[in-house]
């Protein structure tokens, strides 16, 4: 027997031996299509990368990042109990969301006087917390009052964490509406707030993030914002030293680890990039994060707490200071102290039992993290410099030059949350059509878009989630959904993968099926199609099936009333069907809203 390590018993591992054994596996399947995915800006993520070669990257500072809880209940008293609560639950920094902020949701607190933000921050000691505004539009006036508060209650600047969230770009791009005199307002703040801990400004992601932005566009935006201010501060009076300690970024957290974490990671590559151009010395830029709106979901809104805790991971793991994750219930309406609890304990569970904070960048070296966060670094850079060249931020929201590469973006999102590419768990993906309702404190009110000029905001689940309140209002007027009738042919075994596929994929639309134990004969079918009181009729079987029967079985079907036959399947020869009365195919890929969308109208008729 050898007396050797087991590692040299083998060949060494090389990619040609990796890749042959792969081109094996797929039996002769395109490597490209198969292992090979593109993000929304057109990075490839390759299945396997080689180890990284060390590169200096910017980091969080040592320890932990900050759990952020949100607090915006309207009212004062209540909200100051929420926020003991959160910090006595573990919590160390919160949120005060102002009711004007875009962010609120139709909730949020009224700031407007000194006395109302005292009371939103009863009993909680400020010295002992971060404290970060949202307020949108009314940040100058909102940043004014917690002076106001400091001294009022005698606490030490110097001994605060503060983020005043200043940020009328943002203001503009959400609202369409930028405020007048800005800059000298921003640079009388800094020069305000001397001697205080934190940042003003903010340069936040979540208007371009929530318009459906990629990642490349959120980081460019984010980037031209801070640049913006930069230069304000500047032209007011503030060496760059000052300036750049005032601002600090806000980028949104979804739930795909892999380029979160390359996004933080690329924010402070990017910033540090602008400091070298400044002539400074590169130092750790504030990044906070905030869990993202877009993918929330109101329906089966439990997945949304898997969502938020990989969103607050791959931020925390990506290099953020502190994150603010959106409790599971949020698109729902005010969250009760239960989701909140979630939320917070989630984050607990993250920094405290998985001890993801313990290292301030472990990506760092890893081949993909590495060679995602390099190449989003330059397409970002190389898109910020295209908004320079339009006139900065402003004018580039100005002439729609950056609005339309959004919506561009956005567009073939919403192609593929329609086709299923980009499946939404609990929405287009495995939906129950019998869930319970969730308890929130208040019903939210209906989603409007933004003001004209302002980018949309929209939950990518929105479409679906529709069809399912109309089908909820036609089970509350007539006390059943609309219906499809899957008409099964042949053995279970031989139908029951399309029927299962079939019956989710109406599910996602609010139409019920009526399943079975499948048919040989044509008339037994369209007799029990009858029986169901269904006007809509799905065919599902085995090709090999359908080359005998499918055309029968839908001539039956149509003379038994069928308003519309669809077909699960994506046949090859489709006209002998369709003369058949098939109207359309159900298959992986389609589009499936507006299958969904035309049956709904079918199945009211």
């Amino acid at each position: 027997m050898e007396d050797r390590p087991l590692a040299e018993l083998f060949e060494p591992a090389t990619r040609e031996r990796w890749r042959s054994a792969v081109e094996a596996a797929l039996k002769g399947g395109d490597f490209e299509k198969r292992l090979v995915s593109k993000t929304a800006d057109g990075l490839r993520i390759e299945p396997l990368y080689e180890p990284a070669a060390g590169v200096t990257q910017p980091v969080r500072a040592p320890g932990p990042w900050r759990l952020a809880q949100r607090i915006d209940h309207p009212d004062a008293e209540k909200a100051a109990a929420q926020a003991l609560t959160d910090l006595e639950g573990g919590a160390d920094a919160l949120v005060l969301v102002h009711r004007d902020a875009p962010a609120a949701r139709g909730f949020g607190l009224d700031l407007s006087s000194l006395d109302a933000l005292d009371a939103a921050l009863k009993g909680v000691m400020l010295p002992l917390i971060a404290l970060r505004l949202d307020a949108g539009a009314a940040g100058f006036e909102t940043a004014a009052l917690l002076k106001q508060l400091v001294e009022r209650r005698g606490d030490d600047p110097a001994a605060l964490d503060l983020d005043l969230g200043l940020d009328p770009l943002g203001a503009r791009a959400a609202t369409g509406r930028l405020e007048q005199g800005w800059e000298a307002r921003l640079s009388e703040t800094v020069t305000s707030f001397a001697g205080y801990r934190g940042r003003v400004a903010l340069a936040d992601a979540r208007p371009y993030h929530e318009a459906g932005a990629s990642e490349v566009q959120e980081l460019a935006a984010v980037l031209a914002t801070a640049v913006a201010y930069l230069r304000a501060l500047e032209a007011g009076g503030h060496d760059l030293e000052r300036a750049r300690d005032a601002i600090a970024v806000l980028l949104v957290a979804d739930a795909d680890e892999f380029m979160t974490i390359a996004k933080f990671r690329a924010i402070r590559r990017l910033w540090a990039r602008v400091e070298q151009a400044c002539g400074l010395e590169p130092k750790p830029l504030r990044v906070l994060a905030e869990t993202a709106w877009r993918m929330m979901t109101r329906r089966d809104p439990f997945v949304n707490i898997l969502r938020t805790t990989m969103a607050s991971a791959s931020a925390g793991l990506g290099g953020a200071d502190s994150v603010t994750a959106l409790p599971y219930t949020q698109a729902l309406g005010l969250p009760d102290a239960f989701a909140r609890r979630v939320v917070r304990n989630s984050q607990i569970v993250l920094i405290e039992e998985s001890n993801l904070a313990k290292v301030s960048d472990p990506a760092a070296g890893a081949g993909g993290f590495e060679a995602l966060t390099a190449e989003l670094s330059e397409k970002a850079w190389g898109l910020f410099q295209e908004i320079e060249r339009e006139g900065g931020l402003a004018t580039s929201l100005d002439s729609g030059a950056l609005a339309g590469r959004i919506a561009a973006v956005a567009q073939l999102r919403a192609k593929a949350v329609a086709t299923r590419k980009e499946p939404l768990t609990g929405a287009s993906e495995f939906p129950f059509l019998a869930e319970k309702p969730v308890a929130v404190l208040d019903v939210a009110p209906a989603e409007t878009v933004r003001s004209q000029g302002g980018l949309p905001s929209q939950r990518l689940a929105e479409p679906y989630e529709a069809l399912r309140d109309a089908s909820d209002a036609t089970l509350a007027r007539i006390g059943k959904r609309p219906a499809v009738f899957l008409a099964n042919l042949g053995p279970v075994a031989v139908h029951n993968a399309r029927s299962t596929f079939a019956a989710n994929a109406f599910a996602a639309g609010g139409i019920e099926a009526i399943g079975n134990d499948g048919f040989s004969d044509a008339g037994a079918l369209a007799e029990a199609f009858k029986a169901s009181g269904a006007r809509l009729a799905c065919l599902c079987s085995s090709d090999t099936v359908y080359q005998t029967e499918a055309v029968p079985a839908a001539e039956a079907l149509k003379a038994a009333g069928a308003g519309t036959i669809y077909l699960a399947g994506k046949p090859a020869e489709a006209d002998a069907l369709r003369q058949a009365g098939v109207h359309g195919f159900l298959f992986a890929g389609c589009d499936l809203l507006a299958l969904l969308r035309e049956a709904a109208e079918w199945a009211e008729r």
